[in-house]
């Protein structure tokens, strides 16, 4: 422990710059895996990630078993023919074109879930706002995602599930929340333009467009 903060130099900042504009949710990957020490020195950075009262809520399931791993993906299907099916006309035939999971291809895949009252934290920050245990879940996702882009290896974040079979098929403690399912390997393509906007879905609005003033 140093209490001599470090100097964050423009160069620095430039390049963290950088990953912030090519963190991309990855659905493409190659077949090749992430060493076993990249994955596991990559989740202790998550695991640095801020949390209410210091609970670190998260809860880290790697998801290696076949039958697992098909209940999953069976999940996804059924769950993005019913999405399908909340869309007309030109959007219901630009919806059932994307790719929408790399669950087929990601040599790694990854269940976070939220453990809902850790004794960790004695429940400091969280009486009033129970929720910021979530919060700071997917706080440890976002700081996994980017230290992941900074060795050139890709995410891609799975929310067309249901979060009971999930938890059936995993095996976790009832009262687990899950988070999120993230896919993690190595991209097949690389892009700093998000594959929702280069396939026409959707685009980016400015930021002024989020900012209000009381």
């Amino acid at each position: 422990m140093s209490d001599q903060a470090p100097d964050f130099d423009a160069a620095f900042r430039e390049k963290l710059a950088q990953l912030f504009a090519w963190r991309r949710d990855v659905r493409r990957f190659r077949e090749e895996p992430v060493a076993p020490e990249t994955l596991e020195r990559l989740l202790a950075v998550a695991d640095r990630a801020p949390s209410v009262g210091l609970s670190q809520p998260w809860r880290f399931v790697l998801v290696d078993a076949p039958a697992a791993r098909a209940a999953i993906r069976a999940s996804f299907e059924a769950c993005n023919a019913d999405a399908l099916q909340g869309y007309d006309g030109d959007k219901a035939a630009l919806y059932a074109g994307l790719k929408l999971q790399g669950l087929d291809e990601a040599p790694h895949q990854l269940a976070v879930f939220c453990d809902p009252d850790p004794d960790q934290g004695s429940g400091l920050g969280r009486r009033t706002m129970p929720e910021t245990l979530d919060f700071s879940a997917v706080g440890a996702i976002q700081t996994l995602w980017l230290a992941a882009r900074a060795e050139g290896i890709g995410l891609g974040w799975v929310s067309i599930l249901d979060p009971e079979v999930l938890n059936g098929a995993l095996d976790v403690p009832a009262e687990w929340r899950f988070i999120a399912y993230l896919c993690i390997g190595y991209p097949a393509t690389v892009s700093d333009t998000p594959e929702l906007e280069t396939a026409g879905w959707e685009t980016r609005s400015p930021v002024r467009d989020r900012i209000l003033r009381r």
